[in-house]
């Protein structure tokens, strides 16, 4: 890549033909006998967004140089799980609006987007059969089973203003960060890397989704409401104990601390816009994009231990330009 292709648009388009491919894959594999099951999975996923888990997969597959078929299968599934997530998270967290437009179960109800979701789990296992390897099994069920832990861990961190930094990590490593770590693990295991090349890719897509996460809690302060697709303070409104809330209560004074401790004890949004003013005035949302920068930075040093090529840069700039974010 040349310096005018150091952009995220650059490092989508390297992957751009295999990513048509993925698409046919989720397309077929998305065939139910049952119509709602397709109009379901086919309404969240055509919602967009940036597909970053099967692009990761197929990234690292490209550095390391496999160029087999099970390439698409395996993104296809790291999608499947990822959007059957989204249809239980929607559920449990109530919302209503995702990437600007209403949720699957403000659409559908809840029932059918609870189901679809679980018919998403199970076809995305019965598609990582085909690869015919117990590493890749291992890996995705080991996945799968972490971002569930997660999930409940979150739920039951909801209304905890004691939540601290290492909580809070945990949670989104969990959560977040899992499945980015398994889809940079799968592109190793698939190009039958050595055991440090793996844990470098590992460690690539750990950092990666965490310094992603981290810049999702920051938007939620520092967004534009209509370009993030979501409502402003939605965590909040949860009771949800992000990062820039955790530092503000660290970093503020007795009465800016009780402010927001109330709210996320409360799930209160009343004074929503005090507390973005505590929040930037503390420091705590630069000390926030300063946390995502380290991630950043961990997940630009594990990719550079893998070979030097196109793919490789595309990890890397994939990483950098990952703090610009808006959306």
């Amino acid at each position: 890549m040349s310096a005018s292709e150091h952009s995220t648009a650059a490092v989508f388009e390297l992957v751009a033909p295999d990513m048509a491919e993925v698409d046919r894959v989720i397309a077929q594999r998305l065939h139910s006998g049952v119509p709602l099951v397709g109009d379901v999975a086919r309404y969240i996923i055509s919602a967009g967004g940036k597909r970053l888990r099967p692009v990761l997969l197929l990234l690292t597959c490209g550095a390391l140089g496999f160029a087999g078929a099970q390439r698409h299968n395996l993104a296809a599934v790291v999608e499947f799980i990822h959007t059957a997530t989204l249809l239980h998270d929607d559920v449990v967290d109530e919302s209503t609006l995702r990437r600007g437009r209403p949720t699957a179960n403000e659409n559908f109800g809840n029932p059918a987007s609870v189901l679809v979701g679980d018919f998403l789990y199970s076809r995305a296992f019965q598609m990582m059969v085909d690869a015919q390897s117990m590493p890749v099994m291992q890996t995705l069920a080991d996945a799968t089973n972490v971002i569930a832990e997660g999930e409940v861990l979150q739920l039951m961190n909801m209304h905890d203003a004691s939540l601290d930094e290492e909580g809070y990590l945990r949670v989104i490593r969990s959560k977040t960060a899992k499945l980015f770590e398994a889809s940079a693990r799968l592109g190793a295991i698939l190009a039958r890397s050595t055991a440090d090349i793996e844990a470098a890719c590992a460690d690539y897509g750990q950092a990666l989704g965490t310094a992603f996460q981290v810049i999702d809690d920051v938007l939620d302060y520092d967004g534009n409401a209509a370009e993030m697709g979501k409502n402003l303070g939605d965590d909040l409104r949860e009771g949800k104990a992000t990062l820039p809330l955790i530092l503000a209560m660290q970093r503020g004074d007795e009465a800016q601390r009780q402010t927001v401790r109330e709210a996320i004890e409360t799930g209160s949004v009343d004074r929503l816009m005090d507390i973005v003013t505590i929040v930037r005035e503390t420091g705590a949302l630069e000390a926030t994009r300063d946390a995502a920068a380290a991630e950043a930075q961990r997940a630009v040093d594990a990719a550079l231990l893998l070979p030097d090529n196109a793919y490789r840069q595309g990890m890397v700039v994939l990483a950098s330009q990952l703090l610009n974010r808006r959306t």
